[in-house]
């Protein structure tokens, strides 16, 4: 996924892209209608010409500015008449002679005045979306389609809360992470059982956050090893990889625990996880662990970044996968 700086890089290539192809295509619209309508043509040419002595006559004769400039705005305005004119007679239209962009907010520039155009947060989001390993999930896995009615109302086992009632407290804390991800740095550790919504409101938060213009990255965890290994053999895409890693706006680790752990991969997962803290680069992780099995897989040092710099939200209740699956029979 290229960084946000290659991105901006990429969509500036693209409105100069664009430009151009517009500018030629108005290039070709005056060829064939000059070619058509001599006059027309003529009738630019003057207006082009009236424009540059308007200014040099100002220059020249200052005391008579007002004269000549109402002189002169005065024949373009009939040198228009005539052209318009032509025009219709000619059955063209005369947006023909207009440059027509992609986005006629900026055209095609990407900026109004000192601020970017929506057309220009709007590519952004679009590319990082693209490149976040996320694209085809958001459709569907966003806050919109959070169903509540899948978690039960009754207490369970030992808990105080019910399922329904956790989940709606770590849904709000979700939304309050996305309302407040560019003034508040935190990270996230979801655990708890299979099929309970971990993977979904990780989703959830990515979405919200690529429509804001922010990079995110989502892993597996073997995803995010298997690039630790290929790196080791100087891989040079792998290299690229791993330098977004370190550098994105937000790195989710999904399903970390269902690696085969080494003692490398103990070091690399310490190492993405102290520089990200470092750097106060936030990292959402998402675990089926229990915690005493989080605490007994890693290392004492890796388990301590994480307790001391996490905010543990334990998902807890019955699998709503079964439930979905047993809702459409």
């Amino acid at each position: 996924m290229p960084l946000k700086s290659e991105i901006y890089k990429e969509i500036l290539k693209s409105y100069d892209k664009d430009r151009s192809i517009a500018e030629e295509r108005l290039k070709n619209n005056k060829k064939a209608i000059y070619t058509a309508v001599p006059r027309i043509k003529e009738i630019d040419d003057e207006i082009t010409k009236s424009s540059i002595n308007m200014a040099r006559l100002v220059i020249d004769s200052p005391e008579n500015k007002d004269l000549i400039l109402k002189e002169i705005k005065e024949r373009i305005s009939l040198l228009n008449q005539e052209k318009r004119a032509l025009l219709k007679e000619n059955k063209i239209s005369e947006d023909f002679l207009k440059i027509k962009y992609k986005c006629e907010n900026c055209s095609d520039t990407g900026y109004i005045g000192t601020e970017k155009c929506s057309c220009f947060m709007q590519k952004i989001a679009d590319a990082i979306t693209k490149n976040s390993n996320l694209k085809n999930i958001l459709n569907s896995e966003n806050f919109d389609y959070f169903d509540f009615s899948l978690y039960s109302d009754k207490k369970y086992e030992n808990e105080d809360l019910s399922p329904l009632e956790n989940i709606q407290k770590i849904f709000n804390i979700c939304i309050n992470y996305v309302k407040d991800f560019n003034t508040c740095y935190t990270n996230l550790l979801f655990y708890g059982g299979t099929g309970l919504g971990k993977t979904f409101l990780c989703n959830c938060i990515a979405k919200d956050l690529l429509d804001k213009g922010v990079s995110v990255l989502y892993l597996t965890s073997s995803q995010l090893f298997k690039i630790f290994d290929d790196e080791q053999f100087n891989k040079e895409k792998e290299k690229n990889r791993l330098n977004e890693i370190f550098e994105v706006d937000l790195l989710i680790i999904d399903d970390l625990g269902t690696e085969f752990s080494t003692a490398f991969s103990s070091s690399a997962l310490f190492n993405v996880i102290n520089t990200r803290l470092i750097e106060k680069k936030p990292v959402i992780i998402s675990t089926n662990l229990k915690m005493n099995d989080f605490v007994g897989q890693y290392s004492d040092r890796l388990v301590s970044r994480i307790m001391g710099n996490y905010t543990t939200l334990r998902f807890f209740g019955n699998d709503i996968r079964i439930l979905k699956t047993m809702n459409t029979l």
